[in-house]
């Protein structure tokens, strides 16, 4: 079986924006797959361009060989672009090879470990009284783990400004009183999203009793792991990293130094199923557990579905859309055929390849306008990260 296409369809979903593509073959079966460069659509087809090239004619069941081609078939190596094309690719050829030899896609993994996938609420809030409305709603639903996503310097007039102290001075409040409200049961964590600095991450984790969370995610940019090795010196609650590495290679200085105590691998940016199934033997080797990012759509959650099924060190999966918060991130007209929760967790399917099916031909009559993500801004001007 031959690869005859790789199509791109770059929509606008909710209020974001996803790249979802096709890979066609000459006996008609067909996978899909998808990146997670959110807010960088075009880049990634501009690359998936060049991989046509050497792809198209190709066999399909190589998969590990077509990874290594897109990996190492130019002079300069890896980067997040090029990781999100070959993550497409390699997920919608996965897809593939399942349908092909009438497996799930996990049974190529090696098989399933468990019946379902347990999943962590996504909490995004920008005002107290919604962190504690949402939470409290998502554990009356039976959800015990919250993974909150502050916004409070939406609630502002200018919602472009940020500044860590106050942010950090209303937070650490906030979260006292939301441990007091859902109680010792509930598993709470934070993601700061590198706004911070070393010393603010520690100031801020002082700032409440212990316990009053869990682990906190990605306080500090994740480009020097030294930083994270001095962070880790200052405060003892666990971290949650990885998001955004787009290789085992970025993955592992924080995994052989026991820098994260979760791996936040995201199978449509860290290099596709291939790539994650390494990454969580890494971790496994150092009894890191995984905690997949998936933050987009149904192609990734179905991915990232199977990467759990087959791995033993599985924690919770990201969920966006809960019984709280719907973010429109999987609107059935782009996709009719997607995995669904039950509850607070999604059962591992028993169909050939990934258990997904998107909507062609509605996409084709929509028009694309890339999505920016927000730019903030301290009080004196300087840019800070969103």
């Amino acid at each position: 079986m031959k690869i005859t296409d790789i199509k791109t369809f770059p929509i606008n979903v909710g209020s974001g924006s996803q790249l979802v593509i096709k890979v066609e073959t000459d006996e008609g079966l067909f996978g899909w797959g998808a990146s997670g460069l959110s807010g960088r659509e075009l880049a990634v087809v501009g690359a998936i361009q060049h991989f046509k090239g050497f792809l198209i004619g190709d066999d399909v069941f190589k998969i590990g060989a077509h990874w290594q081609n897109m990996y190492r078939g130019q002079y300069f190596e890896g980067g997040r672009v090029l990781a999100a094309a070959i993550s497409a690719i390699d997920i919608a050829l996965y897809d593939i090879k399942g349908k092909a030899l009438g497996v799930p896609v996990y049974e190529l993994l090696g098989g399933k470990q468990r019946d379902y996938v347990e999943c962590f609420a996504s909490v995004r809030f920008t005002t107290k009284e919604e962190l504690l409305d949402y939470s409290k709603t998502c554990v009356n639903a039976g959800w015990n783990v919250l993974r909150l996503a502050p916004a409070e310097f939406e609630s502002q007039n200018d919602k472009s400004r940020f500044e860590p102290t106050e942010s950090i001075s209303v937070l650490s409040d906030w979260l006292i009183e939301l441990r007091e409200e859902v109680g010792k049961k509930v598993i709470i964590g934070i993601d700061y999203h590198t706004r911070l600095t070393v010393p603010e991450t520690s100031y801020f984790l002082k700032r409440m009793p212990n316990a009053t969370i869990d682990f906190i995610e990605e306080p500090i940019r994740d480009e020097n792991p030294e930083a994270y090795e001095a962070l880790r010196k200052l405060i003892d609650v666990p971290f949650a990293i990885g998001e955004e590495f787009s290789s085992k290679w970025q993955f592992l200085p924080f995994l052989e130094r026991n820098l994260t105590q979760y791996a936040r691998i995201d199978v449509c940016n860290v290099g596709g199923l291939t790539e994650a199934m390494k990454v969580a033997a890494i971790a496994e080797g150092h009894y890191i557990d995984l905690m997949p990012h998936n933050p987009l759509g149904p192609i990734c959650t179905a991915a990232s579905i199977h990467m759990a099924a087959a791995c033993t060190n599985f924690s919770w999966l990201e969920e966006v859309n809960t019984p709280a918060q719907q973010m429109g991130t999987s609107e059935e007209k782009f996709y009719p055929v997607q995995p669904r929760l039950e509850g607070a967790r999604y059962a591992v399917p028993s169909v050939p390849g990934l258990g997904v099916d998107f909507n062609e031909e509605y996409a084709l009559g929509q028009e694309f306008t890339p999505v920016e993500i927000p730019r903030l801004k301290r009080k004196d001007g300087s840019f800070t990260n969103w």
